[in-house]
């Protein structure tokens, strides 16, 4: 089987790349994407474990890195989308646990919807029969673009303008019904090498430990029992989930 799969460099995408190998043999096709996120440290991460996987991997560029042209004034997306704690330096990135309301200010506007786009054409060029991506239930409160109806919509409007394609390949989300422990669960079960992912939006050096993303890791290998080799700069504060 040939699939398609977004491959950010973190936890979740990289677990669902040794999924996918794992239960398919898939022919693997990992995309990332620069879309002027802070934490481009992600990029570096998802291009070393593609490596490890032996699987083609490709970093999408979404900023404008060409001179304009004449009389035009030219933007990434990420300047255009704007407001988002992970594009702008002006928006700090909330501390604290992954489901409460400050944690919004992490959405990007449409950006799985921008990027399962693309890696759906990509896999109708390739003839892949599947398009993967790791949204999982933890997800769901924050980020309406991953949970199952958004997957299941938009599984019917890329069908629907790929009528012509043979294969015509599926969207899927295999995560979807599951938590961020059982996803901790199965990287251990996989060996995946965890130790090389990365999921910090404050793209400093280390994991801070304390921002949504580090937080709901560290959150997970707990729950899951499981030594996590991640180093964080704290990893003593607690957060409560909201109630």
């Amino acid at each position: 089987m040939k699939a398609v799969a977004l491959l950010s460099g973190g936890l979740d995408s990289t677990t669902l790349a040794y999924y996918l190998r794992s239960k398919y043999d898939a022919e693997l096709t990992c995309l990332s994407f620069d879309y002027g996120q802070r934490h481009k440290r992600e990029l570096r991460a998802a291009k070393e474990i593609a490596e490890e996987l032996g699987a083609e991997h490709h970093t999408v560029e979404l900023r404008v890195q060409v001179p304009p042209l004449e009389h035009l004034v030219t933007k990434g997306l990420g300047y255009i989308l704007g407001g988002s704690a992970l594009t702008d330096e002006s928006v700090p990135v909330p501390d604290g646990h992954y489901a409460e309301e400050s944690m919004k200010q992490t959405i990007v506007p449409n950006r799985n919807a921008i990027m399962l786009s693309i890696a759906y054409g990509v896999a109708v060029a390739r003839g892949a029969e599947m398009v993967a991506f790791a949204a999982h239930s933890g997800d769901h409160a924050i980020y309406p673009d991953c949970r199952p109806e958004f997957v299941e919509y938009l599984n019917l409007a890329l069908r629907t303008g790929n009528t012509w394609a043979t294969p015509q390949p599926d969207l899927v989300g295999p995560f979807l019904h599951m938590t961020k422990s059982d996803i901790a669960g199965m990287a251990r079960d996989l060996a995946v090498p965890i130790e090389r992912t990365w999921s910090c939006y404050k793209g400093e050096e280390y994991h801070c430990g304390v921002c949504g993303t580090c937080y709901e890791r560290r959150e997970a290998f707990e729950e899951a029992g499981i030594v996590d080799p991640t180093y964080y700069v704290d990893n003593t504060t607690r957060f409560a989930a909201p109630s």
